[in-house]
């Protein structure tokens, strides 16, 4: 199934939830946004314009990608760009993806090594502030 729009939930504060956190998770200050589907061409512009103007809202960011099928080029230059972003507003940017949808080309292209990549959201959520990356 092509899924052509990501499904964006963004969810932050104490006691928030998404589809793949359960409450009292997030913790105060942190955004998490859930993306599924497709990143590509045509959807990467609506995932920039939520993770951009959220990343201006919160003190930390954590961009829930575990239930993205397909990431393409124009979706690593958003997650490229949402962390400079991110780094200049002073917010903590990080990356959920467990998948080899996303894994994999966060590894070919040298970006894993780049954000900070957990493997849930809640490890995300409870990061130390010295493991980001930006």
């Amino acid at each position: 199934m092509t899924v052509q729009d990501p499904n964006v939930v963004a969810t932050s504060g104490a006691g928030s939830a998404s589809p793949s956190s359960p409450a009292g998770q997030v913790a105060e200050g942190v955004t998490v946004v859930t993306a599924t589907g497709e990143i590509d061409m045509l959807t990467a512009p609506d995932l920039r314009a939520d993770v951009l103007k959220r990343i201006d809202e919160a003190e930390t960011l954590v961009l829930d990608m575990s239930g993205v099928s397909f990431l393409g080029s124009a979706g690593l230059a958003v997650l490229v760009e949402a962390s400079q972003h991110a780094k200049r507003r002073g917010t903590a940017f990080r990356v959920v993806a467990v998948d080899r949808a996303v894994t994999r080309p966060l590894a070919a292209t040298g970006l894993g090594d780049v954000f900070s990549v957990y493997g849930s959201v809640a490890e995300a959520v409870s990061a130390d502030g010295g493991a980001t990356a930006g």
